[in-house]
């Protein structure tokens, strides 16, 4: 079994042993006493590779990865490096195609590997068997894993965020009771709004309570619907304070709120799932306050301002009406005038309706001459005369027809009627012929082999039939 080892003050025991071997390997070739060792250098890296693979099994080092790079091999080449130093590093495709991520420059990982050597170049290097992501590194993954999901599923997009209230009736606040978010919060709101109805639902925002105690009030504000708009955040940490509001119950709650939420999770610089699923994002819990109240010193500078404008229109207005009022008392005309025009008016209009009449009465009229030639030569009488004849001739036809059709169906069946006659057993028997047949089962019989001796037989002639029985058989010989 290959051990495994942390780089760390224990493990600094191996490195001096190594380092010891080497010194105690070329000191002898130094000075040598009798004979002389002259090492090549592809012997004198085998020798060292060997020494270090056989000094360390599988050993975890932790680092940042720096110049990543990935061949069309499919191989990956990099840099683990800390404040300190730095080590070539290898992990070959058939061992990085079962990791779950490809990692980046900058990001913090912990590498499990085998110490080497690299002999065409000389260079120390870790070969890794298998690499996971450290710290912040795995939380960070597992953000981008969620909030992939999340997108997919259409929880981010713009068209069902709904808009923040201008002028909500009151707001609600989901954060800790003790913490400097709500204070703040309460702060910014006073100052804007002191008017503004305030419900706070506190929940705990870090540790493994947080989420269940943020389920529960986001629940309970949609279930007491006693505001308008929700404020769910807390201030600043790091993304472990923060993941509560990361976690997928959260954001699918918040996206199944009845009521809109802002989200205002940490710093600006801070993002959260929360922050994406929510109505609303704000930087930070103040800018969430002012978001979701107005100032009423900006609203009545705001009414005032409308008030002077409106004011001001007012009086424009009234100007301009008493204008156009003097305007149209001096184009307005004496009645009497506007009386001779109208009459004027009404002649002409009289006089061109007459014109109109008459000559749309005489276009009815001659409408009306065509309609009555065209009704006189489509008279029923007429037709129903043409009817009649056609009737008679095609009666007369049928007559024929029929007459011809039975003369031929009775000649047709005289025919069968005679041939018949020729192949029937009456015209047979009146032949002098007979036929017989058991009397039993009415079977004709053809043979005197069909025949048993006390059978009783039925024979028909033409003028009646006979019942008899066999007394002998007497076949032909042949």
């Amino acid at each position: 079994m290959p051990c495994e080892a942390r780089i760390g003050p224990q493990a600094k025991p191996r490195g001096h042993a190594i380092l010891g071997g080497l010194s105690g390997l070329c000191g002898s070739a130094m000075f040598p006493e009798t004979k002389r060792e002259v090492f090549s250098v592809g012997a004198l890296n085998r020798r060292a590779k060997n020494l270090l693979e056989s000094q360390f099994g599988l050993i975890w080092v932790s680092g940042e990865i720096s110049n990543f790079s990935c061949p069309a091999s499919g191989h990956w080449y990099f840099s683990l490096k800390d404040s300190d130093a730095q080590v070539r590093c290898a992990l070959f495709r058939n061992k990085a195609q079962y990791l779950g991520f490809r990692p980046k420059d900058g990001q913090q990982v912990l590498l499990r590997a085998r110490v080497s050597l690299y002999e065409p170049r000389g260079d120390y290097q870790l070969i890794g068997e298998y690499m996971e992501e450290a710290g912040q590194g795995a939380l960070q993954r597992a953000f981008e894993q969620l909030k992939a999901k999340l997108a997919a599923e259409g929880l981010f997009a713009s068209e069902r965020k709904r808009a923040l209230p201008a002028y909500p009736k009151a707001v609600g606040v989901i954060t800790s009771a003790t913490g400097a978010a709500l204070h703040d919060v309460l702060s910014v709101l006073k100052r804007r709004m002191p008017s503004l109805p305030v419900f706070i639902y506190p929940a705990s925002v870090q540790g493994a309570e947080a989420v269940p105690q943020l389920l529960g009030a986001l629940e309970a504000a949609n279930r007491r619907g006693e505001c308008e708009v929700l404020i769910l955040g807390r201030g600043g940490g790091s993304l472990e304070d923060l993941w509560c509001f990361n976690d997928e119950r959260l954001a699918r709650a918040i996206a199944a709120s009845a009521i809109p939420v802002v989200s205002a999770v940490g710093h600006e610089v801070d993002f959260s799932i929360a922050d994406f699923v929510a109505d609303w994002r704000a930087p930070t819990p103040s800018a969430a306050a002012e978001a979701v109240s107005p100032d009423w010193r900006e609203e009545l500078a705001q009414l005032r301002h409308l008030e002077q404008r409106l004011s001001g229109r007012f009086l424009e207005r009234l100007a301009q009406v008493r204008r156009q009022l003097e305007h149209l008392r001096k184009r307005l005309p004496h009645p009497r005038q506007q009386l001779e025009h109208q009459h004027q008016r009404l002649d002409e209009l009289l006089m061109r309706m007459d014109r109109l009449q008459s000559r749309r009465t005489q276009a009815l009229r001659a409408r009306l001459h065509g309609l009555e030639l065209r009704l006189s030569a489509r008279h029923p009488g007429l037709r129903l005369e043409r009817q009649r004849h056609r009737a008679a001739e095609l009666e007369q036809r049928l007559r024929l027809r029929m007459s011809q059709c039975l003369a031929e169906r009775r000649g047709r069946l005289g025919i069968l009627a005679r041939t018949l006659e020729t192949v029937s057993p009456l015209a047979t028997l009146a032949r002098g012929y007979s036929i017989t047949r058991d009397a039993g089962s009415h079977r004709v019989l053809r043979s005197v082999h069909e025949l048993s001796a006390e059978q009783m037989l039925e024979t028909y002639f033409t003028d009646g039939r006979v019942l008899s029985r066999v007394q002998s058989l007497h076949p032909d010989a042949s």
